[in-house]
């Protein structure tokens, strides 16, 4: 099944120049597409096409009757989409994969690839408000069509919300010092702004502000994006949806979303425990390939630095 043509016609938007380097470079590329054991006949699933270099990689070592299905919900994605019908790109958050995976009559695949971290692209476009280093709307949405926000989520949230959103997404240490002082600046004016909330860490941060903004925006990022519920819904149908002998090759940036897959290729669950049937058997869907994650080597930490907290986690379906 052919994807759109109207996909691969679409301009590139300004600066991104369409190249992949231009809107993303990808993480433990080599590392990654290796982990996959890619056949040149079977289906693969990048379930975070970004600016398509993993997808790319993987199409250079399909053959002709190989098949890529590519996910993406960033519509900026769309415009890194190559004219190859040997790959379906899906406008979509991966936690709908199983969903169209049906659709597009590929319910069994050999190997996904999930790389987790934000795009390039995505941080260094001030509009889209993901990154403190610079100004702009207070926005954060992976997807454009999303309904909330992060302006929503700072001036709606209760303090005891907000509280909670920053020490489990953020591992703020004076979660509730900061959602207090939000709740008390948003009642003189709303905020709308990164440097509004700038302005309001900046009176209550704790250590270097590199560190502290860094975890106030992920907090607030993985919040507006539900981003751990999507790894979780996943992960689950990655166990319907793979192989026996397919691998799940899933690349994290930080300890929330690298807890939750190394648990769930552990013990099938999102917990400590594995999973046990009535009989009190242990229901392993999963292997690891490799005991501990792979991380990205001095020489690519030097040429990227956003790759110093990648972690790749590769499992095997039994």
């Amino acid at each position: 099944m052919k994807r759109k043509k109207n996909m691969a016609n679409l301009s590139p938007p300004r600066g991104l120049g369409g190249r992949e380097s231009d809107y993303h470079t990808s993480v433990l590329l080599h590392e990654s597409i290796d982990s996959l054991a890619i056949q040149p006949d079977g289906i693969y699933v990048d379930a975070t096409f970004g600016g398509g270099g993993h997808s790319k990689a993987i199409l250079e070592k399909l053959g002709k009757q190989g098949r890529l299905i590519a996910f993406d919900q960033d519509e900026d994605a769309l415009k890194n989409v190559p004219d190859d019908d040997r790959l379906t790109f899906v406008a979509s958050n991966f936690r709908y994969m199983k969903k169209f995976l049906r659709l597009h009559e590929a319910e069994a695949v050999d190997g996904i690839l999930a790389d987790l971290g934000v795009s390039s692209w995505q941080f260094d476009t001030a509009e889209r408000g993901f990154s403190y280093r610079f100004d702009g709307p207070l926005d954060m949405r992976m997807s454009k069509d999303a309904r909330k926000d992060a302006k929503q989520v700072l001036n709606e949230y209760s303090a005891e919300a907000l509280q909670k959103m920053f020490s489990e997404f953020g591992e703020v240490r004076n979660s509730k010092t900061l959602a207090k002082a939000i709740v008390e600046a948003r009642e003189k004016h709303p905020l709308k702004t990164i440097a509004d909330l700038k302005a309001i860490t900046a009176q209550h941060r704790i250590g270097e502000e590199h560190k502290y903004l860094a975890q106030v925006f992920q907090a607030v990022r993985i919040e507006v994006n539900d981003e751990l519920g999507a790894l979780k819904e996943f992960l689950l149908q990655s166990t319907d949806v793979l192989k026996k002998g397919g691998r799940l090759a899933v690349i994290t940036f930080h300890s929330l979303e690298d807890r939750l897959v190394k648990n769930f290729i552990r013990n099938g669950s999102f917990d400590d425990e594995p999973v046990k049937d009535m009989f009190g058997n242990f229901e392993l869907k999963f292997k690891a390939v490799n005991k501990k994650p792979l991380t990205a080597s001095d020489k690519e930490i030097k040429q990227n630095s956003r790759a110093r907290s990648a972690k790749l986690r590769i499992a095997e379906r039994i």
